[in-house]
């Protein structure tokens, strides 16, 4: 078969012929990027992971008002500060506090056209982000919005707001 030097020889050449189709962009790339769910991993070509992007679409139609933030970002204070001065009661997923967030921040870049946080979604359609929330809320079409929405999301009588948490899972 082969030779003692040649079997590194054969070996580094088609290592250098695969890194050169993949730099002309000729191989498709492959990578690991499913969203983690109840100890299952999934594989898949897509940038962000069908998985994630299945993920983020459920948390979306299964609440009135999600915001996609992170513990430190001011802008994701900000969209949740105004939907606490409004009493709205509203879903919070912590990417930076979640084992998948990074691949669910891939997930909402593919669905949103941005990578930035937040992510403000209301009656399943994104808003854009902190300062889009606030504007909205400041020209009075916040609320009608979120009015739209199922009467058990819509609002939380004491005007205190209602963020439900989603970190580590």
């Amino acid at each position: 078969m082969f030779h003692p030097g040649q079997h590194i020889d054969y070996i580094l050449a088609v290592f250098s012929l695969l890194s050169m189709f993949a730099r002309a962009g000729s191989l498709s790339r492959v990578a690991w990027t499913g969203c983690r769910r109840m100890g299952n991993f999934t594989s898949s070509t897509s940038v962000a992971g069908s998985s994630c992007v299945q993920h983020v679409q459920e948390m979306v139609s299964q609440n009135c008002v999600v915001i996609f933030s992170k513990s430190t970002c001011p802008y994701c204070k900000m969209a949740k500060n105004v939907f606490n001065e409004i009493g709205a009661t509203y879903k919070v997923i912590e990417l930076d506090e979640h084992n998948d967030g990074r691949r669910m921040q891939e997930a909402l870049a593919q669905m949103t056209g941005a990578r930035t946080v937040p992510r403000v979604f209301i009656n399943g359609n994104c808003i854009g982000g902190g300062s889009d929330t606030k504007q909205l809320h400041q020209q009075g079409k916040l609320r009608p919005l979120i009015e739209q929405c199922a009467p058990c999301c819509a609002s939380s009588s004491d005007g205190s707001g209602s963020g439900q948490f989603e970190s580590a899972k």
